[in-house]
């Protein structure tokens, strides 16, 4: 449960005398778990119906305490499911009606989960630029730049896969340490040749008139990603001399 601040005065405190707070004491509510939040972020959230805070008449935001913990619930669902806004607010509006409704499924799942079993004709989460920038806390020139060397690419009609999601968020944590996005072009390069390297183990099975083989395949695929993933963690460890938790 996030904890909201009390008292204060001033556009960036809590107003005392309505139990409202400034979307300068919403940040400071929020960073101590999303760390990477940022008022326009905040902003972004609110433009896509996330969360509706009042207005004064001056024209300044006002955020209620449950505006804080839906913004909240939106960032978790964001980090840990990697899910669009809008199965998102779909989701959480569906709960404040009442209606007992599970979490959706779409998007990874964290390291440990098991795989969710596949809905009948499932479809791949995807997510729109302004969200990926909002999401990332990034502008439109560094994202730009990362798509030059290849670290995000849209998809053809201009969104983005789910895990463009989790690619952005480690970019910006490598930059904290000065590792900048031209540094990466070695990663994904290498990430290119093990993915070509697994394609072509299942691309027989991916060929195969047998719906069933080429569902294996798929299966396959995912078995062989998460071995090669595992393998260059191994990699990388032993190369530092380190042990990862």
């Amino acid at each position: 449960m996030l904890q909201t601040p009390s008292g204060g005065a001033g556009h960036g405190t809590t107003a005392a005398d309505s139990g409202l707070m400034s979307i300068g004491a919403v940040l400071n509510a929020l960073r101590d778990e999303f760390p990477d939040i940022t008022i326009s972020k905040i902003r972004f959230l609110e433009s896509e119906g996330l969360v509706e805070p009042r207005r004064t008449p001056a024209g300044y935001r006002k955020f209620s305490a449950h505006d804080v913990e839906r913004l909240g619930q939106v960032l978790r669902m964001q980090r840990d499911h990697y899910l669009p806004l809008k199965v998102i607010r779909e989701h959480l509006d569906a709960m404040e009606r009442g209606e007992a409704v599970p979490l959706p499924t779409l998007g990874r799942q964290r390291d440990g989960e098991p795989a969710p079993e596949p809905a009948e004709g499932p479809a791949a989460a995807r997510i729109g630029r302004e969200e990926l920038l909002a999401a990332a806390g990034i502008d439109e020139q560094e994202l730009k730049e990362w798509e030059s060397y290849g670290l995000v690419t849209p998809l053809s009609d201009g969104v983005y896969d789910a895990e463009s999601v989790t690619v952005a968020s480690l970019v910006v944590q490598l930059g904290r340490f000065g590792i900048e996005p031209r540094h990466l072009r070695m990663m994904k390069a290498a990430a290119d040749r093990e993915a070509g390297l697994v394609d072509q183990v299942v691309a027989p099975l991916k060929r195969h008139r047998n719906p069933q083989t080429r569902a294996h395949a798929e299966a396959r695929t995912k078995e062989l990603a998460g071995l090669a993933v595992k393998l260059h963690a191994a990699l990388v460890q032993t190369a530092l001399g380190v042990r990862l938790p």
